[in-house]
């Protein structure tokens, strides 16, 4: 079963890279479930048990497996459901492989009852393994997915496997979609306040495993037909698909380990930025703030988001090559000294190429960060859409800020002032969409 996770309220505003959903669930995992939380899981799971005890009792059956056949489905059905394949901000369960026998091999009726104590058996595991905390490791909230095959299957009448019955299969899968994604929505909603809307994306990407492995499944029932223990034949695929899983939480664990090494080293510099110049330094955390704000507004993707933090708090960097005595200056700067000063966009460019990699991106778009939008600023004299998005958003957010704090030489302007002025150069110095946002942004 692929099972789509609910996603993390919002947190403090910076930008995410394409796994910080991931990391954001792993450190769910091991927390204790908030009070909403728990008593939502607590509500669905007691109508999860309110539905699954009388389908048992009430769903005839003429099947009669032996103890050890429902032990090892059980068994096969826990070890399928701690490889979890991390998608987004949901996990992808190869569980198909095992449920699909099962609804064939086992009283029907019976089945969500074996779920729900392969789930429990499975994460109690994982909690004595201290990879999931002992609230989270008790929930059988999750197994409500397994109720819409059963219901479609037990309406339609128990028959054996056959491919000839694929519309009913069909059925039965988009009733397993639908009641997996009605727990994790309401779940998400009333816990997390997340829209439903909002989680099918995350839904939809995790139920691919389920349409790729369902027919397997299918073919290890009707192989069933021959023998109740055809459901082994699942466990060779069961162990590569472990091994697959492993490599692929190694592989995200070494891109958020790379992911932390790159913000640390921005913030890094950012704090080389405050030593030496305190103005400059805050300045570039507030326009951090600032300018992720903004681009959630012009729904900038992740990579663009993360891409904004950097530029944000690194966009000054090249001030630590301008002599103090120019930076601090209380009063207008000479021809001279502007150009000197104009220069800071070029040197932050070359220190973070040095740096290399992602922070080198970052110094090609921090050139650009005092361009303007009819190509009368520096370095380069770029005009319009020419300039990099992200690099207008933070020029924009960057002389806000800086109308809006106390300099030296001025007091700060209000912020409606500032807005105005912000208002009055859109189309010249400063993007129309970006003045936008931000002025939405500013007085939300």
């Amino acid at each position: 079963m692929a099972t789509a996770a609910t996603q993390t309220a919002t947190g403090p505003r910076i930008a995410l890279d394409e796994h910080a959903p991931i990391e954001a669930q792993r450190a769910r995992q091991t927390a204790p479930l908030p009070h909403a939380d728990r008593v939502l899981a607590a509500v669905l799971g007691g109508g999860f048990l309110a539905v699954a005890v009388p389908l048992a009792l009430l769903v005839p059956s003429g099947r009669s497996p032996s103890a050890l056949v429902v032990a090892g489905l059980v068994l096969a059905y826990a070890a399928a459901f701690r490889l979890d394949f991390e998608v987004g901000a949901g996990f992808a369960i190869p569980t198909e492989l095992v449920l699909v026998p099962m609804l064939f091999i086992l009283p029907l009726g019976l089945v969500p009852l074996c779920v729900a104590g392969a789930i429990l058996l499975a994460r109690i595991i994982d909690g004595a393994r201290q990879a999931l905390h002992v609230e989270r490791a008790l929930l059988i909230a999750d197994a409500w997915y397994v109720v819409g095959p059963v219901v479609v299957l037990a309406a339609a009448g128990q028959t054996s496997p056959s491919l000839r019955h694929w519309p009913l299969y069909v059925a039965a899968l988009a009733a397993q979609f639908l009641f997996d994604f009605a727990a994790t929505a309401i779940r998400g909603r009333v816990a997390l306040g997340i829209p439903a809307r909002q989680q099918l994306g995350a839904s939809v990407s995790v139920w691919v495993m389920d349409l790729a492995l369902a027919p397997v499944g299918l073919a290890i029932a009707i192989t069933a037909n021959q023998t109740s223990y055809a459901f082994l034949l699942a466990l060779p695929l069961i162990g590569l698909l472990s091994l697959f899983a492993r490599g692929h939480r190694t592989q995200i664990d070494r891109t958020l380990e790379l992911s932390h090494a790159y913000r640390g080293t921005a913030y890094l510099l950012g704090d080389v930025i405050e030593g030496d110049d305190a103005y400059t330094g805050s300045h570039s955390r507030d326009v951090v703030e600032l300018t992720t704000r903004v681009a959630e507004r012009l729904n900038l993707g992740p990579e663009e988001r993360r891409q904004a933090e950097f530029v944000a708090l690194l966009h000054d960097v090249g001030k630590v090559r301008i002599p103090n005595e120019i930076i601090n200056k209380p009063g207008p700067l000479t021809p001279e000294e502007r150009g000197i000063m104009n220069a800071h966009t070029i040197e932050g460019e070359k220190m973070l190429e040095q740096v290399g990699g992602l922070l080198g991106e970052v110094g090609r778009l921090v050139r650009s960060c005092h361009e303007h939008y009819d190509g009368s600023g520096y370095p380069d004299g770029i005009v319009g859409e020419d300039i990099p998005l992200v690099a207008r958003i933070v020029c924009c957010c960057d002389a806000f800020h800086a109308m809006t704090s106390d300099r030296p030489y001025r007091k700060a302007l209000s912020q409606d002032v500032a807005l105005a002025e912000l208002l009055a150069n859109s189309g010249t110095q400063f993007d129309p969409q970006v003045v936008s946002a931000l002025t939405a942004v500013a007085r939300s």
